[in-house]
Order: C-alpha cells, then sequence, then structure tokens
C-alpha cells in the first residue's frame, strides 16, 4: 500500500465495500479494523452514510448476556453507489487518470 492518504470518496467506498465484502452487515469494531479507521473517525463518516441511506444501524439484543450490539447494514442504495463508484474508476483508469 502507497502512503498516499485516501480521499473522502475512497474512505466512504472501503466502508461501504467492507460491509459488503462480510454478507452486507458487520459489527462496528470489525468494521473500524477493515476499513482502518480510528473509532471517532469511523464514527463521524457513520453518521453521514446514515443521513444519506447508504448504511442502517439494527440494535441486537443478545438474550443469554443481556446486552445490546449494534449490527451496521449495507442498504440498497448503498450498493447503488459502489457500483457506481467502480464504474467511474474503471472509466477514470482506462483515460490513466
Amino acid at each position: 500500500m502507497s502512503n498516499k492518504r485516501r480521499s473522502r470518496l475512497e474512505l466512504v467506498y472501503d466502508i461501504l465495500l467492507s460491509i459488503q465484502n462480510k454478507g452486507g452487515k458487520i459489527k462496528p469494531t470489525h468494521l473500524m479494523y477493515k476499513s482502518n479507521l480510528s473509532h471517532k473517525l469511523l464514527n463521524s463518516y457513520l453518521d453521514e452514510l446514515l443521513g444519506k441511506e447508504l448504511v442502517r444501524v439494527e440494535d441486537i439484543e443478545n438474550r443469554k448476556k443481556k446486552t445490546m450490539s449494534k449490527v451496521i447494514h449495507l442498504t440498497d442504495k448503498g450498493s447503488g453507489f459502489l457500483a457506481e463508484y467502480r464504474r467511474m474508476r474503471e472509466f477514470t483508469d482506462a483515460f490513466g487518470l
């Protein structure tokens, strides 16, 4: 991996792709490691992605442990973003940009 910092759009793509690669749903901690972001930065991006309806968050109850946990789901709109981003990347790569 190069030392080049990821753009905002690349970060969004990486987050959504990480969710898609886990079958469309992922726990926040796993997403933090998969997308290589700090907790604070991930939460900031998740807030934005929730607002744009690219992801949704579900609270899951563990009855045995009597705890709640969160699962992040990729929405259809989020899947659409991934498909369009891939097309855009193929287009720019074709022109060497």
